[in-house]
């Protein structure tokens, strides 16, 4: 028999992938495993550009019936309608669901701002090469590469 099987014991996780989503966009879900990071690192992979960032783990003995609780409190915002198995919700404030959390008696560090360590480090990058390409100031057109006689202006 399974763990799941024997326990609604688990874990509760909030991450987010500005990298991927954009700011305001947060996957909740739940795992049961005994390394719940394991399942965080397996949802980054091959799927999407950047890794995912946790913003809180958070243990109960009825992890079920907490991520429905969750979920069900930003229903109107998720952000697939079609599919209620992609747990993602948009326009959600990191505050509302650590004060959701704490109206229920449990206790977790909220991380607030994203790591996003890939995502930055792609942008820092980016600006590096656009920098690279962007013209040098002697092979910029003068503005007055037609002057106008002031008889003419």
């Amino acid at each position: 028999m399974s763990r799941a099987q024997l326990t609604k014991s688990g874990f509760v996780y909030v991450i987010s992938n500005v990298g991927s989503f954009g700011g305001c966009v947060y996957k909740i879900g739940m795992t049961r495993r005994l390394e719940p990071m394991e399942r965080v690192f397996e949802l980054g992979g091959a799927s999407v550009p950047f890794p995912f960032d946790l913003h809180a783990m958070l243990y109960s003995d009825n992890a079920p019936e907490l991520e429905n609780a969750l979920h069900q409190l930003f229903e109107q915002r998720r952000l697939n309608l079609v599919n209620a198995r992609r747990e993602f919700y948009r326009d959600v404030e990191l505050e509302e669901i650590e004060t959701f959390v704490r109206s229920r008696g449990l206790s977790a560090q909220f991380l607030r701002e994203p790591e996003a360590r890939e995502y930055r480090e792609t942008l820092a990058k980016r600006e590096q090469q656009l920098s690279k390409m962007a013209p040098k100031e002697s092979e910029k057109f003068s503005d007055n590469l037609f002057p106008v006689a002031a008889s003419q202006a």
